[in-house]
């Protein structure tokens, strides 16, 4: 299954990175519900993008409590998805076309039906008996501690057969992996070394900080709120968010565990990791531990960029407490993926502005340092879908409705055809209802249209692998003293102003007297000019230019 791209072990870096959730990407066999020949009969279109990999949201053996995110078998393809078979042929055509394939390792815990977790709780002395976290009652019969669970309620479920607790970061129907057994590890890594056989370019690491818990089974202590902290645990309508997580999750024997997998990746060349690490105001700091010296992952990503503020003051504050906390490791930025509202809906302040923000958000994205992750739809710019309870399948969102309605807005089937049944995904009612205003989106509708966000997607994307120093270049930011976001990339001679409006109304600025314009390039979509030293900017708006040396 080699790929016909020129060798490249550093790919990653700086890469374009699509994510696919197959449940809603497009059903060939007529169940409502996307499937592996579905992602790649829709290769060509993710291709046309001009984005450098896919990533697989999981497509594993599940009872799909969690959509997938609780698995039951790691080495095997869930049926409503497909096949070993049909992975492979999903593997050789994205791999013909150039594209790179990640898939998401989920490996913090396993569904209660997986075959490891029946074994364990069946008796305290099986083979398999310490391979979750499992713990004996507090004298009054409650749980061991305070840990909470991210989708509510305690981080323990008791099991009647052991008489014990077991632990859950997520649903009771998912138990924790005790990573501190050699034994699980070992198990784990040989179900990466399955699919890097098969040919896989890198995983995604889900949840890549709660692998780990304390051996002691401190209380974690309540959070002491920093106004100026970046990140977040979870929405304020969880009192997960209350407490200050150091003892179940992001512990130190993680490093150690990292640093294996590494190894394994390393083994097949030009192999890539990404780690999601939810660590609250930490996560800067975690990204920081697990990305340097090269051998442990090679990149995460953090929820800094996945809030609702869409500010120069915000933006240029992630990336700068970024770069001085990450010396040598590597990031990778997104505004959207299945887990958080889409970012049009998060971002805009009136309705008839999201197709500007839309285009304004990609081509932030687009210059900043580092590898950047897009969520399918957004080239379309599709808002959040607004969903009746009824018509939710999230258990995160079912738990903390109404206050919270969940993932599911987020996870609505991809409209490919607006005069067709279902927009094209399936000939049968989908798992989740396609909004009427996704269907006006629908991909076929902005392949025609000039000046789609679409296109625009299209043409920023080709901006960037224009100018390698937007692929891994330095970055500079310009100080000044209005509500802008102004910064230098550079590499190989070559240095790029970029000044961005995010304000709903005009503004001139001055540039630098040290900063003298060589070129004005016109960045697709945007009009922003240059007058003398002043840079004139309409609401929203981008101005780029190459400067002197």
């Amino acid at each position: 299954m080699a790929s016909p791209v020129k060798s490249n072990p550093d790919w990653w870096r700086g890469a374009v990175i699509y994510q696919v959730y197959p449940r809603s990407f497009q059903d060939t066999t007529g169940d409502g519900l996307g499937d592996l020949n579905g992602v790649t009969e829709r290769l060509p279109y993710i291709s046309s993008l001009g984005v450098d990999a896919i990533w697989l949201s999981p497509f594993f053996t599940s009872p799909m409590a969690d959509m997938g995110y609780d698995v039951s078998d790691y080495c095997d393809v869930d049926p409503i998805f497909g096949t070993l078979r049909d992975f492979d042929a999903l593997m050789k055509k994205a791999h013909d076309l150039g594209l790179k394939v990640i898939i998401d390792q989920v490996i913090s815990h396993t569904s209660d039906q997986h075959p490891w977790f029946k074994e364990s709780r069946s008796s305290r002395t099986n083979d398999k008996a310490d391979w979750y976290v499992w713990a004996d009652p507090k004298p009054d019969g409650t749980a061991p501690n305070n840990w909470l669970s991210i989708f509510g309620g305690p981080a323990w479920e008791w099991d009647g057969v052991r008489k014990q607790y077991y632990m859950h970061n997520f649903l009771g129907s998912q138990p924790d992996l005790n990573f501190h057994n050699p034994d699980v590890q070992d198990a784990l890594l040989k179900t990466v070394r399955f699919w890097l056989e098969r040919g896989v370019d890198g995983f995604r690491l889900d949840t890549v900080n709660f692998y780990f818990h304390d051996k002691e089974l401190r209380d974690n202590p309540p959070l002491v709120h920093d106004e100026d902290a970046i990140g977040l645990d979870a929405p304020d309508v969880n009192p997960y968010g209350m407490q200050n997580h150091l003892y179940d999750k992001t512990q130190p024997e993680n490093i150690g565990f990292l640093q294996r997998f590494r190894a394994l990746l390393d083994e097949f060349g030009e192999r890539a990791s990404v780690g999601e690490v939810g660590d609250g105001a930490r996560s800067l700091k975690t990204v920081a531990a697990y990305t340097s010296g090269g051998d442990k992952l090679h990149m995460c990503y953090t929820f800094d960029l996945l809030g609702p503020d869409f500010t120069a003051t915000h933006i240029r504050r992630c990336v700068t407490a970024f770069q001085n906390a990450v010396t040598d490791g590597w990031v990778c930025w997104a505004f959207s993926n299945h887990d958080v509202t889409r970012h049009v809906s998060r971002f805009i302040e009136k309705d008839d502005e999201r197709e500007r923000v839309a285009k304004l958000a990609i081509s932030v994205l687009a210059t900043l340092r580092g590898s950047i992750c897009l969520y399918q739809g957004e080239e379309l710019s599709l808002p959040e879908a607004d969903l009746a309870f009824e018509d939710l399948r999230d258990p995160y969102g079912i738990r903390f409705w109404p206050s919270f309605k969940g993932r599911d807005g987020c996870r609505t089937p991809m409209p490919w055809e607006a005069k067709a049944e279902n927009a094209g995904f399936s000939k049968v009612k989908p798992w989740l209802p396609v909004p009427d205003v996704h269907t006006a989106l629908a991909a076929d509708v902005q392949e025609k249209a000039d000046g789609s966000v679409l296109a625009h997607y299209r043409e920023t994307l080709a901006f960037r692998k224009q100018h390698p120093a937007l692929r891994d270049g330095s970055m500079r930011f310009i100080e000044t003293n209005q509500d802008i976001l102004a910064f230098t990339r550079e590499k190989d001679g070559e240095r790029l102003l970029f000044v961005f409006n995010l304000r709903r109304g005009p503004q001139s600025v001055q540039l630098p007297k040290d900063l003298k314009i060589a070129e004005v390039l016109p960045m697709p979509g945007f009009e922003a000019r240059l007058d003398g030293w002043d840079i004139e900017l309409d609401a929203l708006d981008v101005f780029c230019g190459k400067l002197q040396n």
